[in-house]
Parts: C-alpha cells; sequence; structure tokens
C-alpha cells in the first residue's frame, strides 16, 4: 500500500499562486509516477501534471503549461505543484495520485493509490 497526503490548498485571489505538497509513504516500486489531477463541482476528474520518480519527466495539460510546475523531492518521498498566475478556472479539489508509470498516465484509472484531496479556490 501507498499512502498519500496532500496539502496546501486554500482561498487566493486571481493572480495569486498557491504551492500544493504531497507526502508519500509505504511500498515503494519501480518506475513510479505520481500525478495532479482536480475536480471541479459536477465535472470529472482531470489530468494536471505528472512526474516520473526516477528521471524526473515532467506531463502537463495544455491548460497549466507555463503557469503549474511539478517537481519532487527524493529525500523527502514528496512531490509539488506549484501553482502561478491562478485562474477562477482552476478552483478544484486537488488530489494526488501514485502507481507505476504509464503511457496513459493523464488517465485516472492508471494510478491505484490516491490521496484525500485538497480544496483550492481562486476568487475574481
Amino acid at each position: 500500500q501507498v499512502q498519500l497526503v496532500e496539502s496546501g490548498g486554500g482561498l487566493v485571489q486571481a493572480g495569486g499562486s498557491l504551492r500544493l505538497s504531497c507526502a508519500a509513504s509505504g511500498r515503494t516500486f519501480s518506475n513510479i509516477a505520481m500525478a495532479w489531477f482536480r475536480q471541479a463541482p459536477g465535472k470529472e476528474r482531470e489530468f494536471v501534471a505528472a512526474i516520473t520518480w526516477s528521471a524526473g519527466s515532467t506531463f502537463y495539460t495544455d491548460s497549466v503549461k507555463g503557469r503549474f510546475t511539478i517537481s519532487k523531492d527524493g529525500a523527502k518521498y514528496t512531490v509539488y505543484l506549484q501553482m502561478n498566475s491562478l485562474k477562477p478556472g482552476d478552483t478544484a479539489v486537488y488530489y494526488c495520485a501514485a502507481d507505476s508509470f504509464r503511457a496513459s498516465y493523464y488517465r485516472t484509472g492508471t494510478y491505484n493509490y490516491w490521496g484525500q484531496g485538497t480544496q483550492v479556490t481562486v476568487s475574481s
């Protein structure tokens, strides 16, 4: 089992910044990828960003490219999502996910391990 605990959500004005953290514990496995998804009210959960643990390769959905940055701290088994230039459309519950890296890294079904989510609210 892998346990994931997110933190760092909150309320921010449009144009502001937040940094989310996801601390992982439990089993380890090779070629792990960790990702951030988000779910707005009434919408499906959608991919935001992912990072491979070994190579540090990163992937982003188009709507956050240039504004969000995913990174990792190997010593702390923690993944971060730095969110800048936030927009009201970024308002959602943000979830951390982990599993072995696959080409379908952008699909929710790829990940067996999920955090509890953290609320991000961007006011206009």
